[in-house]
């Protein structure tokens, strides 16, 4: 089974209006809620492509009622630990001109919910893959991504982060099986300005000899590319389309290399099914449907470096 963690869950709030205002009344053109976090997203995408998950982390009042009940006419199966204090986060989207976030801060998450969560986790062992995605809560000590690798690392399970900066690199020594930086995220981890495909693909080794298995590098509009366990380097150009969503397309991606991963075995397949759904979200309003990815997978090809 395939379990996501979401630690800092969310409702998304998306409205679109043609300008904003500030410091009057706006109306706006549509709105939608969502269920968000990036390990929801991935359970999302997971269950498009076929694949089941388990979604679990934190919820919180009728926020995390909202985020329960989304999930279960999605066909996500669930876990969640019910907090009994505060609300689940809302995030609000602004889309005029230009795209502005509001993201909430979220409750507070106790040391006993937290050995709940680790509890949890001791169920798993080396048939599952676990995906820690997005930022830990700052009620939560930042070492907490380390402390689950530490916990599970004698279950044998393959272990998929998509973080940044000290979160991902403290992770490393414990040899995740899949990272997915972006090409923005490696340049602050190194400090350096990346102009060439060859200094992408310099930088992402070095984060395989500090451990990680696969490296992952989403490059937006220049597609992606894959250093894999077995020393090949992948690179994936991008489907055509317009871009109108950034929320998840990183999500996206992870979760379709997973499924693609399953499906085939492969890193080349599971490099096109992650770019296309990548794209696919990117491309949408939500998140994308299989029939789109579906689509935009016969765009997508593999060269080999």
């Amino acid at each position: 089974m395939i379990y996501t963690v979401t630690l800092n869950p969310s409702i998304d709030y998306v409205i679109n209006l043609e300008h904003l205002n500030k410091g009057h009344v706006n109306r706006v053109n549509s709105e939608n809620v969502y269920p968000g976090g990036k390990g929801i997203n991935v359970s999302r995408i997971l269950k498009t492509l076929g694949h089941d998950s388990v979604a679990t982390g934190f919820l919180s009042g009728f926020t995390g009622d909202f985020i329960r009940n989304s999930l279960y006419e999605l066909n996500v199966k669930s876990d969640f630990i019910n907090l009994d204090n505060g609300f689940t986060r809302i995030n609000v989207k602004i889309k005029s001109e230009e795209e502005t976030e509001i993201n909430g801060g979220g409750p507070h998450i106790s040391d006993e919910k937290l050995k709940e969560l680790f509890d949890k986790l001791n169920e798993l062992n080396k048939d599952d893959i676990l995906i820690l995605a997005g930022s830990i809560p700052s009620t939560l000590k930042e070492d907490l991504y380390e402390r689950i690798m530490e916990h599970v690392k004698d279950h044998n399970v393959k272990v998929v982060v998509d973080a940044t900066k000290k979160l991902l690199l403290n992770v490393l020594k414990y040899n995740p099986f899949l990272i997915k930086p972006n090409n923005h995220e490696l340049e602050e981890i190194f400090n350096v300005k990346l102009d060439t495909v060859e200094d992408i693909i310099f930088y992402a080794k070095k984060l395989q000899d500090m451990g990680a298995r696969n490296v992952l590098i989403s490059r937006g509009k220049d597609g992606a590319l894959l250093i894999t366990e077995n020393g090949e380097v992948l690179i994936s150009n991008v489907a055509k389309g317009n871009v109108i969503n950034s929320v998840g397309a990183g999500d996206s991606m992870v979760a379709g290399f997973v499924a693609g991963y399953l499906n085939s075995n492969s890193y080349e397949e599971a490099l096109k099914l992650g770019s296309a759904s990548g794209s696919a979200t990117a491309f949408s309003s939500d998140l994308a449907k299989r029939e789109f990815i579906d689509e935009l997978i016969r765009e997508i090809k593999i060269e080999r470096r």
